[in-house]
């Protein structure tokens, strides 16, 4: 673009380019040195990417490595840009790259938790509130339930991308464009949106996007709800595969690894709680990306690079979480309906049921003496003469008691 606004020598911006073109195919990267956390909001890795390209620039075109007065970091690599535009950019870019990669995996998610639940939509099962027995629902409702959290949080994910599309670049040091060329930042902008196939768009007022770091905040905290929800669907799948014998026992999970190292066939629920630690982690960043945030100062946020740090690591943690869950755990589940069966028909929640018709006070007493005598709540309803044995068939057929 330098060259092309006439500002850049053509012999200059070839070896540039060809520099560039290097690093991108992954040469010369021994050269970065620089700690990814840092003071100066990201200037010395700037910096150290500038000087790569100057010294390997000035060797393509003949001269010795640190001979500025031919090609300058600052001068020419640097050419109307500054730290403050140009690194907010480059993390923007790798996000929606990293945000595309991480929605697809959800995707595979849902649908796989989609399938789980067609095979599942015939097995009846007690639902539970409170860890309480509650009312029948399905194996297959349960599950559904699942894949609609996962694709509520596919939409939320791609609206925070979208605000994540508004950059700065060619507002320089604070936003004035200051040593950039009339028109330049929307000329760059389309040039970079070509290159790299992503509709980036100029923000409105680059003062405000210099110092902003509202679109960090908001894809930091739509990460964490994916991990919140993501890590309570863990918690399930462990609750439900709970056993062999004395959980719960309604599915079971693929045995990855054996699970003990002094109880012989014990298999532990290893991906979810891979999944949960993961979660944990993403919620952990989200604090610190809020704090960092909160801690910038007039026309910028010194404390970009905690910022990037922790949004990369989050959405790596997350793709490589759901992949490993999506592959490794959920696809492999299978239900054991007999057992689904059995628990549901023990369950005192049936009593509920008969609430229209017995009223509140009178099915409570009902269900509470099941629970201390341990007979049913049909043989007590049919013992107690309370209902004629076709309407209570009626009333507790848990096919009756599910809405689909």
């Amino acid at each position: 673009m330098n060259n092309q606004l006439g500002l850049l020598p053509t012999d200059l911006c070839l070896a540039i380019v060809e520099a560039c073109d290097e690093i991108i195919r992954g040469e010369w990267h021994e050269a970065f040195v620089v700690d990814v956390i840092q003071g100066g909001a990201g200037t010395s890795t700037n910096m150290n990417a500038n000087e790569v390209i100057a010294n390997r620039a000035l060797e393509i075109l003949g001269h010795k490595k640190g001979q500025y007065k031919h090609l300058h970091p600052n001068t020419h690599v640097n050419m109307s840009q500054s730290t403050n535009d140009v690194c907010p950019t480059a993390l923007r870019v790798t996000l929606i790259i990293m945000c595309r990669d991480l929605i697809a995996t959800m995707v595979s998610l849902q649908r796989s938790l989609e399938n789980k639940a067609r095979e599942f939509q015939d097995i009846i099962k007690v639902g539970r509130t409170q860890l309480q027995d509650a009312v029948p629902m399905t194996l297959g409702q349960e599950f559904r339930a699942y894949a609609i959290m996962i694709a509520e949080d596919i939409c939320r994910l791609d609206e925070a991308k979208d605000l994540v599309r508004e950059i700065n670049l060619g507002g320089t040091a604070i936003g004035t464009g200051l040593n950039a060329p009339i028109g330049y930042a929307k000329l760059i902008t389309a040039r970079l949106s070509k290159l790299t196939g992503i509709r980036l768009k100029t923000s409105a007022n680059l003062v405000e996007a210099t110092q902003d770091a509202g679109a960090y905040v908001q894809l930091s905290g739509v990460l964490k709800r994916v991990a919140v929800k993501l890590s309570k669907i863990c918690n399930d799948l462990r609750l439900l595969s709970s056993g062999p014998r004395c959980g719960l026992g309604e599915i079971n999970l693929p045995n990855m690894a054996p699970g003990s190292s002094i109880m012989p066939g014990k298999v532990n629920p290893i991906i979810p709680e891979v999944v949960n630690q993961v979660a944990f982690q993403v919620i952990g960043n989200d604090l610190t990306i809020t704090m960092a945030a909160e801690a910038g100062q007039l026309e910028l946020n010194a404390m970009q690079p905690i910022i990037a740090y922790d949004l990369f690591e989050s959405l790596s943690l997350l793709q490589r979480g759901i992949h490993t869950l999506c592959h490794k755990c959920v696809r492999g589940i299978t239900a054991n309906p007999k057992r689904c069966r059995e628990l549901m028909e023990k369950s005192i929640g049936l009593a509920t049921a008969l609430n229209p018709v017995l009223g509140y006070e009178k099915s409570t007493k009902i269900a509470l003496e099941a629970l201390h005598t341990g007979k049913s709540i049909y043989s007590l309803v049919l013992e107690k003469n309370l209902l004629d044995k076709a309407r209570l068939d009626e009333l507790l057929s848990p096919e009756n008691m599910i809405v689909q």
